[in-house]
Parts: structure tokens; C-alpha cells; sequence
């Protein structure tokens, strides 16, 4: 079974909830890999909000009723912030003779309100000279285009990388995006509206 490149986190679990296979999307909600799920409970992992939800959907398959069972679940992400959603569980076999497995998703619903981030403040060259990258200008084009030399646009990509910590220069233009200084969605790369004088 492939199921690696769906973002939607999934697992298939014996009746006891135990993690038979997952796929990384299911993985990185825990923090781990794959591999390392494998024979965990699913129900520790993520913790049931009611005992009683888990209590009827063990009865019911324990009476062998084949319908969607949801649990709504709550746990920790690697980075210790407390996310909550919903577990589904979906009864699988090829007949109705057979113990099932489950096939489980979980549906994020959301996490606690972060704490406000200050906005990203980089100045409109900056954001040029990046939107440039993105689109796969060389140093020397990203130099014309702006109107500075080599050494000047070297000097600020050394700047931005050494302030956000990117190793490399496809890492800086990832975290433009994810810092929202590129906007997204849009061809070729443009800066994100930016209120810092240059």
C-alpha cells in the first residue's frame, strides 16, 4: 500500500487500535517516522476528549457493525503546542467474516491562537532580489535587474540567510514564501506589499 505523498494524515491500524503502517504526513503530527509508529496506540497518541466515544466504538466492533466511527482527539506536536481534531475510523476487509482493519485519518482542526508574530520587515530590495531567485535569476541577472552590483546582491542574500538561518539559497527563498514576503500563487515570483521605505 503507497500512500506517501498524501498530506492528509493516515494510518491503518489492527481492531485494537494498534498502528500497523502510516504514512509521514501521520508521522510528523507524532514527531517521528513511519517505521517508529508501527505497533503504537493510536489512542495514545492522540488523546479521546470523551472516554464514552471510544467505549461504543469498541462495542460496536466487537459486534462487528461496519460504519465510520469518529473520535474527537487532542495531542502535542513535536514542537509543544496542543493541536485538536478528529480521528475517523473506517472498518476494512474483504468479508464481513473477517476481523477488519482500520483505515484512520485525522482531521486537524485546529491549535490554541499562537501568540502574535511581529511582521517580517525586509526592505523593498530585499524582496526584489528574492522574487528574482524564485524565479531562477542568477546573481549576476538579480544584479542588472535591481541595479546593483554582484557584490551588493551577494551581500544582502548573506544578510537574509544569516537572519533567518538558511543554509542555501533555495532554503532562503522557501522561507520567503513561508514568511510571507513572496506572495503566493503567483508567476513569475512578486515581493508581498510592503510598507518599510527602501
Amino acid at each position: 500500500m503507497v500512500f506517501d505523498r498524501v498530506s492528509v494524515p493516515i494510518a491503518v491500524c489492527d481492531v485494537y487500535g494498534a498502528v500497523v503502517l502510516a504514512n509521514p504526513a501521520m508521522a510528523a503530527e507524532c514527531g517521528t517516522t513511519p517505521g517508529r509508529l508501527r505497533g503504537r496506540d493510536v489512542l495514545e497518541l492522540f488523546r479521546p476528549q470523551e472516554a464514552t466515544q471510544v467505549e461504543r466504538i469498541a462495542e460496536a466492533l466487537r459486534l462487528r457493525h461496519r460504519s465510520r466511527y469518529q473520535v474527537s482527539v487532542r495531542w502535542r506536536t513535536p514542537d509543544g503546542a496542543e493541536r485538536y481534531g478528529e480521528l475517523t475510523a473506517d472498518p476494512v476487509s474483504d468479508t464481513v467474516e473477517e476481523t477488519p482493519t482500520l483505515l484512520v485519518m485525522l482531521r486537524v482542526l485546529g491549535e490554541p491562537e499562537a501568540p502574535d508574530v511581529p511582521p517580517v520587515r525586509i526592505s523593498p530590495t530585499e524582496a526584489r532580489v528574492l522574487a528574482l531567485l524564485a524565479g531562477g535569476a542568477t546573481t549576476a541577472r538579480a544584479a542588472r535587474e535591481t541595479g546593483l552590483t554582484v557584490d551588493g546582491v551577494n551581500y544582502h542574500l548573506r544578510r537574509l540567510s544569516a537572519r533567518w538561518g538558511a543554509a542555501n539559497r533555495t532554503e532562503l527563498v522557501a522561507r520567503a514564501y513561508a514568511l510571507g514576503v513572496l506572495a503566493p500563487g503567483v508567476w513569475p515570483p512578486t515581493p508581498a506589499a510592503s510598507d518599510e521605505p527602501e
